[in-house]
C-alpha cells in the first residue's frame, strides 16, 4: 500500500505508537511517520483531530479522516476502502 494514503503522527516514547508501527510493518502496510516532537507544526494537526489533545498515534488518511490509537485492522480496513475508490 502506498505511503501517501496515511500519515502517522507519533512520539518516540509512545508505547502505543511503537506497537502500531510494528503491527503495520508486519502486515506490510506503508505509512509516512511524523514525530510531533521534531515537527512542531504537526502538533496542530494532531490537536485538531483530537479535540485539542496531543494524542498519539494519530493517523490522518488521504481523504482527510483521522483515527487516534486505532488497531492495525482498522487502519488496514480504511486503507482498503481508500484503495477501492
Amino acid at each position: 500500500m502506498s505511503k501517501e494514503h496515511v500519515t502517522m503522527y507519533t512520539t518516540p516514547w509512545c508505547g502505543y505508537c511503537q506497537r502500531l508501527k510494528k503491527q503495520l510493518a508486519a502486515a506490510e502496510v506503508d505509512f509516512l511517520e511524523i514525530n510531533i516532537e521534531e515537527s512542531p507544526q504537526s502538533v496542530a494537526i494532531v490537536e485538531k483531530a483530537n479535540q485539542g489533545n496531543q494524542t498519539v498515534p494519530t493517523l490522518v488518511f488521504s481523504d482527510g479522516t483521522a483515527m487516534s490509537n486505532p488497531s492495525a485492522q482498522r487502519v488496514i480496513s480504511k486503507l482498503d476502502e481508500l484503495m477501492s475508490k
